[in-house]
């Protein structure tokens, strides 16, 4: 006999999300790396607030923050929800993040680059860098990051989309938080 299922009432998804809220511990930021398209940086944020990220670092002359008209549009609003700053150079926003403590793994398909599974697994604070929609992570941000990761994509389609790729990465982050067992 298969189960029936309904959609989660107000309340319920309240405390739904309020258990996993408990449940996650680790700091994480992200850093976005010379991003351009309004659309793809609002579904970031509104990403990035659904995952719990402490900060966004948004890096490049001509790069799109969270308060562009565009970009508010596809956040619906979470860009309050995500504290955020505007950085030049990659080294600013690097040099911020390692003063945090944070470990900074790219998302690249790179040369040394391992399964991002690999890369993130367990608990120390982490900061996430993506790159442009066309040309990936910059050479300084690729040297600089601490470790590299890709997303596997085994079908016919060899790249994903920055958003998308910033959504599988944090979702990875955090169910490798999520599944670390308990200390005795």
């Amino acid at each position: 006999m298969s189960e029936t299922h309904r959609t989660l009432s107000g309340t319920e998804a309240k405390r739904l999300h309020r258990d996993w809220r408990r449940r996650t511990e680790r700091v994480v930021s992200l850093v976005l790396d010379n991003v351009q398209t309004p659309f793809n940086v609002g579904s970031i944020v509104r990403t990035a607030a659904s995952f719990r990220v402490e900060h966004l670092y948004i890096v490049g002359a001509a790069a799109i923050t969270p308060d562009h008209q565009k970009s508010k549009k596809t956040s619906l609003g979470t860009e309050r929800l995500v504290p955020w700053s505007e950085h030049a150079a990659i080294g600013d926003a690097l040099a911020s993040v390692r003063a945090a403590g944070q470990r900074v793994v790219g998302i690249e398909l790179a040369t040394g680059g391992r399964p991002l599974h690999e890369v993130v697994a367990g608990v120390e604070p982490v900061c996430l860098v993506v790159g442009h929609e066309d040309r990936g992570l910059s050479a300084g941000a690729l040297a600089s990051c601490d470790a590299v990761g890709f997303i596997p994509t085994p079908g016919k389609v060899g790249s994903l989309n920055v958003a998308v790729a910033a959504a599988i990465a944090l979702y990875e982050v955090r169910r490798a938080e999520w599944t670390v067992p308990p200390a005795p």
